[in-house]
């Protein structure tokens, strides 16, 4: 399993949100200023990016850019938020971080997961 894992649901519409493009990237310096590519991939059906990234990643920081733009525009949709970008702490090696987006066209949300 990746060390990190994500899911998008779109609560506007009630349903996973398939086919947004994800990418997982690692902090290239403390000060983040530049960041350097992890992973990527596309949510299947259920929303989900079932391999994304290795199953270990060393401590630092990490984000994941959702492509929100590409979405909306293939579901028909209007959206404000063109990317959706999550930063956080993958402070404990051995533990799994879980990175959820519920999107909807005007808002999102997002939590650590498990």
């Amino acid at each position: 399993m990746s060390h990190v894992t994500t899911h998008v649901l779109d609560a506007a519409l009630g349903s996973p949100a398939r086919d947004v493009p994800v990418r997982l990237e690692a902090a290239a310096d403390r000060e983040r200023t530049s960041w350097k590519p992890v992973a990527e991939g596309r949510t299947n059906d259920d929303g989900r990016v079932p391999d994304f990234g290795p199953e270990r990643l060393q401590a630092g920081y990490y984000r994941v850019v959702f492509d929100t733009e590409a979405y909306f525009t293939a579901t028909g949709q209007k959206g404000f938020y063109p990317e959706v970008t999550i930063v956080f702490d993958l402070a404990d090696e051995d533990s799994h971080y879980h990175v959820p987006l519920l999107l909807s066209p005007f808002a999102y949300s997002t939590y650590r997961g498990s």
